[in-house]
Parts: C-alpha cells; sequence; structure tokens
C-alpha cells in the first residue's frame, strides 16, 4: 500500500485521537500502570481498533511508557487514547507509589553516593 506517512502508518496521528492534542486528564505519567477491566462493563460502546490494540496490550498491567513502545506510537498519543478508555470504564489506572524520604532512606542514599565515589 501506498501514502503512508514515513513509518507505514496509513492513520495519521491526530485522527487517532479525534485531533486533540492535549489528554483530558491528568492521571497518566510514563510509569502509570494500567490495566483493562475484564469483563468490560456492559453499557461501554464497542471500542476502535485502535483502542482495541491498546485494550489487547493492557490484558496485564503495563506501564503508560512500555505501551506506547509496545505500540509504536507518541506517548502523547497513547495518554489521549488511554483517557478515552479511563473514562468509558474499559481501564483502571495505578499512580506510582511514593517514595518516602525517611532519614534511613536518606542515610542509605548517601551510603550508596559515597560508594559510587570510591568506584
Amino acid at each position: 500500500m501506498s501514502g503512508g506517512d514515513t513509518d507505514g502508518r496509513l492513520v495519521r496521528l491526530f485522527a487517532l485521537t479525534g485531533g486533540r492534542t492535549r489528554p483530558s486528564r491528568a492521571d497518566f505519567t510514563l510509569i502509570t500502570t494500567v490495566t483493562a477491566v475484564d469483563p468490560p462493563p456492559t453499557w461501554a460502546t464497542r471500542p476502535q481498533p485502535e483502542h482495541q490494540r491498546i485494550l489487547r496490550r493492557c490484558a496485564e498491567p503495563i506501564a503508560v511508557a512500555e505501551l506506547a513502545a509496545l505500540l509504536d506510537l507518541p506517548v502523547s498519543v497513547v495518554v489521549i487514547m488511554l483517557c478515552d478508555l479511563l473514562e468509558c470504564g474499559r481501564i483502571t489506572v495505578r499512580p506510582p507509589h511514593p517514595v518516602s524520604c525517611e532519614p534511613e532512606d536518606l542515610d542509605l542514599l548517601q551510603k550508596v553516593r559515597d560508594g559510587l565515589g570510591r568506584l
């Protein structure tokens, strides 16, 4: 087939997002974990083919960055499509666990830094 972009895609990226350039939510970072809801909600509409590709990859928990790499799509496009799926109840989102900065953590980090400095 001809008429695709330089990566061989036949559909332009803006068509995948419906022309949107920004996500509708701020839930996603590169390390946010997403998982497809199984079984899907009964009231959910049938997803578009691009959304189905995402749902297949999300059968097991997967990070947003890894998902974008596997789909060979920019993270920004994947996040916009993930927002659609989240709003439809088709995926669950797990934010990354915050790292605590307890004094013992700082001591450990300083020891690691010192050890690396000695190498």
